[in-house]
């Protein structure tokens, strides 16, 4: 029998859009991107088993060769798309219904909506599941579902090397008045 493992399936799209135009207003810098190798770290610690990290990117007609192979030496298996319409939410998709038969936890690294019916079925009270984003943005129907964790792509997994300019409602016992002073 094969051991338990988590999947950890990220948006990157998503995850750099948000980024981009919700809290830079710009595009984003490689420097100011997540480093995505922490994820698959802060992973195998949260829960304690291997982790498989599936990374999926629209490639529509060409292969972005020097992204696809920095996922690989970190980790990541790359999944390059192709297609018409919302290719990676399809493919996101299809893979957490997959997982719903599969003795694993499994964490989706988006903040997109298209993706609570599949992480829905994912909360059955079998695994630990978790979203993995920037809080603020996660879409606030991931909020109703038991047992989902919320985690911050920042705050809680540390996968920036600078802050990010973001504001966001502080747990008083997190307020610390020297970063307004």
């Amino acid at each position: 029998m094969a051991e338990r493992m988590t999947y950890l399936l990220v948006d990157g799209e998503n995850i750099d859009a948000t980024l981009g135009t919700s809290i830079l207003g710009r595009r984003p810098r490689p420097e100011e991107r997540p480093r995505w190798d922490r994820l698959l770290e802060w992973a195998e610690r949260a829960f304690d088993q291997d982790v498989t990290g599936l990374f999926f990117l629209a490639a529509s007609t060409e292969m972005p060769i020097s992204f696809v192979q920095a996922l690989l030496a970190i980790g990541f298996k790359p999944v390059p798309l192709s297609g018409e319409g919302k290719i990676v939410d399809i493919a996101i998709q299809r893979t957490a219904e997959a997982l719903v038969d599969r003795d694993a936890d499994v964490v989706l690294v988006s903040h997109d909506g298209d993706f609570v019916d599949q992480v829905a079925q994912l909360c059955d009270g079998s695994r630990q599941v978790g979203v993995i984003g920037f809080t603020e943005f996660v879409n606030s129907q991931f909020r109703n579902l038991p047992g989902l964790r919320i985690f911050d792509l920042e705050y809680d997994l540390g996968a920036f090397n600078t802050p990010l300019p973001r504001v966001r409602i502080i747990p008083i016992d997190e307020f610390d008045p020297l970063d307004f002073l």
